[in-house]
């Protein structure tokens, strides 16, 4: 009977003492995962765009108002669109879109309310070589035709 009641304390006891070192295991590799996930949700870069735009004779305009709908930003790879939309009426440059990710884009303006102006559009990458001294990556949509 002792000899029944030692090896059923045994057994009891091993048995904890796996069980106990596996879900350690089972929750350090749980927490190992989670925190990878989050490590890579995290650290996808965005970029501050600061819109500007280039008159014909290629002077580089960031201050006045203009007949500006919008200032769109459209992933190249992913067709995904970014835009400041503000108003369909006059906009004072430059505007700002905040979050930015990296990528190739086409950038581009809407034609304001007034229809005076019209705009054209310029590719651009946009990564940490884009970021100028100021922090933004600056990009200018160029004047194609205006009244």
């Amino acid at each position: 009977m002792k000899k029944s009641i030692f090896t059923v304390s045994a057994f009891i006891g091993l048995l904890t003492i796996t069980t106990s070192f596996s879900s350690q295991d089972a929750v350090k590799t749980l927490s190992k995962e989670r925190s990878e996930v989050s490590d890579k949700e995290t650290k996808e870069q965005t970029y501050k765009i600061r819109y500007g735009l280039l008159a014909k004779d290629g002077t580089k305009i960031l201050s006045g108002s203009y007949d500006v709908g919008s200032f769109i930003a459209e992933n190249m790879a992913t067709g995904d669109m970014y835009d400041t939309y503000y108003s369909g009426g006059l906009q004072t440059v430059p505007q700002y879109y905040d979050g930015l990710p990296e990528g190739t884009y086409t950038f581009y303006a809407m034609q304001g309310q007034g229809g005076w102006v019209g705009y054209g559009s310029v590719v651009a990458t946009v990564s940490d070589a884009s970021v100028d001294a100021d922090g933004y990556v600056t990009i200018y949509i160029p004047i194609i035709w205006e009244e």
